[in-house]
């Protein structure tokens, strides 16, 4: 497996959308980074296997879904890395194993399941003893690196960009990666963050608690304080890992016409947004707009199989 990192190129999208609108819109293509440990993913992780590697751990723990990007990334980053990786997933274990947890294991990963109820509380002190008295001792990566070394590592992603941009949009999880966008933007710029969950205004006061701790903790930042931003909640498409027929159109056409593949969990709902605020006059002509493509192109595969089982069972 390749240690080569490439910069995420920038890609210019015209079209008769963009063009109406007045604007200038461009990608960030943080899904070509590498094969597997790219999008806003490896940026999670980056800080997090420095201080692993800075005290000696050997072996991370992390928390994912069945088709988590997060468990992916870390399962190739391990590997690539020199780390043992533990998988802590959400649910009972159902056989055969889809092509996340098989590409996970494949990586060298071992994969633990909890019940939803002892899931839920992945993130108190009781589990995380709980996990260290069986897994000796572990490094625990919150899910989807949602931490301060998140935070810092996304502070990096539109650090690159070469061109001044008015307006940076992106998909939204757990909000780590719009915190640090946020804390690497000058006064003047503006981050747009579409949630992927039904009902994701809450996020805002994950945001404001990320951007609170990590300003007040010893961690680099560019500016003493975060540029502006906003919740756009409207293209969430029923909730996480939803997806319609409306949806994967939409993600097929665009890919098409633009050679940029969407993963159907996060970036395809984002760009839809987008693109619909467009027609509706939302952004200032003259705007440029990036748009962060953050991977997860891996999680199609699985996505595409459960709607395929669903379609079939809604004919029958």
């Amino acid at each position: 497996m390749s240690l080569t990192f490439i910069t995420p190129p920038l890609q210019q999208i015209n079209s008769e959308i963009t063009r109406h609108a007045g604007v200038e819109l461009y990608v960030l293509r943080l899904d070509l980074m590498h094969p597997w440990v790219n999008g806003n993913k490896w940026f999670k992780l980056k800080y997090n296997l420095l201080e692993a590697k800075e005290k000696n751990f050997t072996t991370l723990l992390t928390f994912g879904g069945a088709y988590s990007n997060h468990i992916y990334a870390t399962a190739a980053a391990g590997n690539l890395f020199g780390f043992r990786t533990i998988g802590v997933i959400r649910g009972e274990e159902r056989l055969p194993l889809n092509p996340t947890l098989s590409f996970a294991v494949q990586q060298g990963m071992q994969l633990v399941y909890l019940n939803r109820e002892m899931y839920r509380q992945r993130n108190t002190p009781a589990l995380e003893e709980y996990l260290r008295q069986r897994f000796g001792e572990v490094f625990i990566i919150p899910e989807g690196g949602s931490n301060l070394n998140g935070v810092r590592g996304c502070i990096e992603i539109v650090g690159g960009a070469m061109i001044a941009f008015d307006r940076i949009c992106v998909a939204c999880g757990t909000a780590t990666t719009l915190a640090g966008i946020a804390l690497s933007l000058h006064k003047g710029q503006r981050a747009i963050a579409f949630p992927v969950l039904k009902n994701g205004a809450f996020l805002a006061q994950e945001i404001e608690s990320l951007l609170t701790n990590y300003l007040a903790s010893d961690l680099p930042t560019p500016y003493n304080s975060p540029a502006s931003w906003e919740l756009v909640c409207d293209y969430h498409f029923g909730g996480y890992a939803k997806v319609n027929d409306e949806l994967l159109l939409f993600s097929q056409q665009f890919t098409q016409e633009h050679d940029i593949p969407l993963d159907y969990v996060y970036t395809a709902k984002m760009f839809y947004g987008v693109m619909d605020l467009l027609q509706q006059g939302f952004f200032c002509k003259g705007d440029r707009l990036l748009l962060v493509h953050t991977g997860g192109l891996q999680g199609n595969a699985g996505i595409e199989e459960r709607f395929q089982k669903f379609t079939k069972i809604s004919e029958t």
